[in-house]
């Protein structure tokens, strides 16, 4: 059963709608259900969906000929194939499609390209002089990012200019995560989400009529199960040197996110090298950096700030907990890993994730006019700050901190300073003064208002507080993962 991509499929369609020749690139990372989503939305139009392959430039022409006759064009009558790609592509025109669009995607076109560096050229070509002006809808598609952005698209190469639409995909939501799993409880979607995050092919491994752990023992640990092998297939696949590659991973997943601290850990003697690696990584979506989300031009420019996680939850999970014991993995010890090193501190491993769940949810709210304000810029603040010290003179010093979520106007008049507990405590009252706390010398020129998510809910303190406050708003498990903009009283 297909799930989500309402945006992706909304999109595509809108463009085949649209009476004029239409040159899509829809193109993302690896598994991120680009080829389903594109099966989706050509299931119920004629179409032709070509996949390349990594082969030479006369098979493939020989594929695509076999292919494209098959539809019954007029030169099936005479030719078995196309002696070249301009006269391959050019019988798009000919296709007999009456209803709609001549519909025709390329899965995988920068294989294409590799064999035979001319078909850009000739696509540009037969846009220009014939496709543009004619019923044809030619998607491009892709999961070499870097080919796409940096030779496909950017300015000097033949398709500059052409592509009616540009899409990235990127991976799901939580919101549409969760709905692989619709019988799971709440708490357990945010684990799943933790573990395999918004990627379709990761989700569809896990059985949603198994529980949490049984998933993971069968579907993650057991040799020959698709997501064991599947961080080593990926980096293999996409990068050399993968035994840096998998340092620098571990070495983020295991909480070092500065490069300092990175390269230390990596064994990588310098910095700008780790730059390197990590770029290479954030051009796959597998790693990002990340400041501060008040943080300026001049510091986002320098190649030493900002801290470095993981993007890839499952990459996450596997790094954390499964690499540094993959000989007991490859021993069989399935239910000793999971046992001894994963369920004690699974709960505590979901919190970023839950973090991150939060940060979805706010912006929901945002479109559903639920807030007090319309924030222009929201994410994480890391920084100094004031906080609470009983032992200091007014009770407040200052602190290297982090806010877990931080919403700003436009104006930088007002703040929705957000904490974000997942745990099975309830959140406190002495917790909640702790957040007032912080920013506490930018309450002179703007206006605050506090948010709190907690999985076990809130002391009787915090919840009389925020019935009587109009500036205080807190959020339960449940309201969090039902999408309810409502407050919690």
């Amino acid at each position: 059963m297909f799930i989500g991509r309402e945006a992706e499929l909304q999109f595509l369609q809108d463009k085949y709608e649209e009476n004029k020749g239409q040159l899509i690139v829809l193109y993302g990372r690896r598994r991120v259900g680009k080829t389903e989503t594109l099966k989706e939305f050509c299931k119920d139009k004629p179409h032709v969906f070509f996949s390349c392959t990594q082969s030479i430039d006369r098979v493939q022409l020989a594929r695509f000929s076999k292919q494209i006759l098959r539809e019954g064009i007029p030169a099936g009558q005479y030719i078995s194939e196309f002696t070249d790609w301009e006269k391959a592509f050019h019988t798009i025109l000919e296709l007999p499609y009456d209803a709609g669009k001549k519909l025709i995607v390329i899965d995988e076109f920068p294989y294409m390209c590799k064999g035979n560096k001319s078909i850009p050229s000739i696509l540009q070509n037969l846009w220009d002089t014939e496709f543009k002006d004619s019923n044809v809808m030619i998607i491009l598609c892709g999961s070499a990012m870097s080919f796409i952005e940096k030779e496909l698209l950017a300015e000097k190469n033949p398709l500059y200019g052409r592509a009616t639409g540009i899409y990235k995909m990127t991976k799901m939501g939580f919101y549409d995560a969760a709905r692989f799993f619709p019988n799971y409880s709440a708490k357990d979607k945010i684990l799943a989400y933790a573990i395999l995050g918004g990627i379709p092919h990761y989700l569809s491994q896990f059985d949603p009529q198994l529980s949490i752990s049984e998933n993971i023992k069968r579907n993650i640990l057991s040799k020959g199960s698709i997501l064991y092998s599947e961080a080593d297939f990926l980096l293999h696949q996409e990068l050399r040197e993968t035994p840096i590659y998998n340092s620098i991973i571990e070495a983020v997943a295991l909480g070092n996110t500065k490069l300092n601290d990175i390269s230390r850990k990596s064994l990588i003697e310098n910095n700008s090298k780790t730059s390197v690696y990590l770029k290479n990584l954030i051009e796959l979506d597998i790693v990002e950096r990340e400041f501060s989300v008040d943080a300026g031009i001049k510091e986002r420019a320098n190649a030493n700030r900002g801290i470095y996680r993981l993007t890839d939850n499952f990459f996450r999970f596997w790094y954390t907990f499964c690499f540094a014991n993959f000989s007991q993995l490859e021993d069989g010890d399935v239910d000793g890993v999971y046992e001894y090193l994963i369920e004690p501190a699974l709960h505590e491993f979901a919190s970023l994730a839950f973090e991150d769940v939060c940060k979805e949810f706010v912006r929901r709210l945002q479109r559903q006019n639920a807030l007090p304000f319309r924030y222009a810029k929201m994410g994480r603040w890391i920084g100094k700050t004031t906080v609470r010290d009983s032992s200091a003179k007014d009770g407040l010093r200052t602190a290297e901190t982090e806010i877990d979520l931080l919403a700003i106007d436009k104006e930088g008049k007002k703040y929705l300073v957000g904490e974000c507990k997942f745990r099975h405590s309830r959140f406190s009252y002495s917790e909640y003064l702790n957040t007032l706390a912080k920013l506490t010398l930018q309450k002179e020129k703007a206006k605050f208002y506090y948010v709190l998510f907690s999985e076990a809910g809130f002391d009787d303190k915090i919840t009389e507080k925020a019935r009587t406050s109009e500036d205080l708003y807190l959020y339960d498990l449940q309201t969090i993962v039902n999408q309810s903009p409502n407050f919690y009283d």
